[in-house]
């Protein structure tokens, strides 16, 4: 099985950004934890902050990658074109969220991307990465 993990804005930050909300932990000491926890799924992982390269690796990953554990950051809120791709696409995509977008502010109540990913997992800190592979890796 093969994943991407794809990440959209200021994710780049994780660690330094907002740690009451975020957590501390960077995707440096994540990803490498998270891999060794599952050896037998291949683990791919992207970062952006540019919207349209989210949309190109969306593309890319169809035909490439069994499942998509998306984080489009911001973009969740008011991307139409990362609805479009995920639509466009037969690889499944998960919604990821680091914080319960439905506890946050009023305008991060609403996700663009939701209603187009096969499921959405929020507020469980970077465990929503864990829970997101877990579902791959089950479905399979």
């Amino acid at each position: 099985m093969k994943l991407l993990i794809l990440n959209g804005a200021n994710l780049n930050l994780q660690g330094t950004r907002d740690r009451a909300v975020y957590g501390s932990e960077t995707f440096d000491e994540f990803i490498p934890r998270l891999r060794a926890a599952y050896p037998e799924v291949e683990i791919d992982y992207h970062q952006t902050n540019i919207e349209g390269e989210i949309v190109d690796a969306l593309h890319a990953a169809d035909g490439t990658y069994d499942g998509v554990l998306l984080n489009a950051g911001g973009y969740t809120h008011t991307s139409v074109v990362i609805r479009d791709a995920i639509s466009a696409i037969a690889v499944p995509v998960v919604e990821i969220h680091i914080s319960n977008i439905a506890a946050r502010e009023e305008f991060r109540h609403t996700s663009l991307i939701g209603g187009v990913a096969i499921g959405s997992i929020v507020g469980f800190g970077l465990d929503s990465y864990r829970l997101g592979v877990e579902y791959f890796h089950h479905r399979q």
